[in-house]
């Protein structure tokens, strides 16, 4: 399992209600992921928020809500290809997501 940061809860739409929806600064943990269209960006499912029948058309929550440890960074890479059958490097990670730091962690 990969854990994250939510650094972003803004714009939830309208199909998510407050209860399913993030809250920035806590962590959850990283169950399936997916790359998402028309983004075409890589997309997650947490373990701890269900967006269940009632938040279609909305599965997936975009990856550059979170923020990840370069150790969390390590373990994403191989669990986007457990779950895609996809390679992915470092540099095109870290375009769709965010490192955390002591320092970014400071500033959020």
């Amino acid at each position: 399992m990969v854990k994250c940061t939510c650094i972003n809860d803004k714009n939830r739409p309208s199909k998510i209600p407050q209860e399913k929806w993030l809250k920035k600064g806590q962590e959850y943990t990283i169950i399936f992921t997916s790359m998402v269209l028309p983004q075409k960006t890589l997309a997650v499912q947490l373990d701890e928020i269900d967006l269940d029948k009632s938040c279609a058309p909305y599965k997936f929550f975009l990856a550059d809500r979170f923020a990840f440890s370069r150790d969390e960074l390590a373990k994403l890479i191989a669990f986007i290809k457990e779950c895609n059958q996809i390679s992915i490097s470092i540099k095109d990670l870290l375009k769709q997501t965010n490192e955390r730091t002591a320092d970014t962690v400071k500033e959020n």
